[in-house]
């Protein structure tokens, strides 16, 4: 199967690198290519796409803008049709990347990433995953946890209500930033089960990945900056 990729950056040079490396592989083709987020929406609108390599800082439309309109709608849930957004950022932990995972962009990476990381970050992204690890995900919100709304006690957010007592158990050690296997070793159970659990979890609360579990954790106060609530 192609995975039809689209590039995003104001600076043509780095389109250009992006795209050499990209179409070396067989299974990935460069479907499209934008110089800034309004751009990006434009021709987004007449093309098939499935992963998107988002800058953020660009003129007219930075990166944050344009992949909170292409991942939610409206009242702020995830489109489930919608491209995956991979957020290319200079810096490591840059705020600006923290906000576009907050609008549902499926991880970041760095600017100088290794072609080899490149290719296989895009490859998880399109297979459904987050390309940000747990651990990492959790020392980014750490480090910006001030920017999050006040957090809710646990028992006021309505949302959590729809998990049943182990799933709450499972959503709480998936946003301390634990991975399956160290859940599975954690709670007694097959890493399978602690799959299946996860994937309900994400569907019950409409989560795209990982990364929006553990957000959502912050923001109703499951978990706070230094530990569980």
């Amino acid at each position: 199967m192609t995975i039809r990729v689209m590039l995003v950056d104001d600076q043509e040079l780095l389109r250009t690198g992006f795209r050499m490396v990209l179409q070396s592989q067989g299974d990935i083709q460069i479907a499209a290519e934008a110089g800034d987020g309004a751009q990006a929406l434009q021709v987004l609108a007449g093309a098939d796409i499935d992963v998107i390599l988002m800058d953020v800082r660009m003129p007219r439309m930075d990166g944050v803008e344009a992949t909170s309109r292409i991942c939610l709608r409206q009242d702020g849930t995830p489109r489930p049709d919608a491209p995956r957004v991979l957020i290319l950022t200079t810096f490591d932990l840059d705020e600006y990347a923290f906000a576009a995972l907050k609008a549902g962009a499926s991880g970041f990476l760095l600017k100088d990433v290794p072609p080899t990381e490149l290719v296989a970050a895009i490859r998880a992204v399109h297979a459904g995953d987050a390309v940000v690890a747990p651990t990492t995900t959790r020392r980014m919100i750490d480090r910006f946890a001030d920017v999050l709304p006040g957090p809710h006690s646990p028992s006021d957010a309505p949302v959590l209500a729809r998990l049943t007592d182990r799933e709450r158990e499972v959503f709480l050690l998936v946003a301390q930033g634990l991975s399956n296997g160290e859940i599975a070793g954690r709670l007694t159970l097959s890493e399978a089960t602690v799959k299946t659990h996860v994937g309900r979890i994400l569907a019950k609360l409409a989560l795209r990945d990982r990364v929006q579990a553990v957000v959502l954790a912050y923001e109703t106060g499951l978990v706070r900056a230094g530990g569980p609530a």
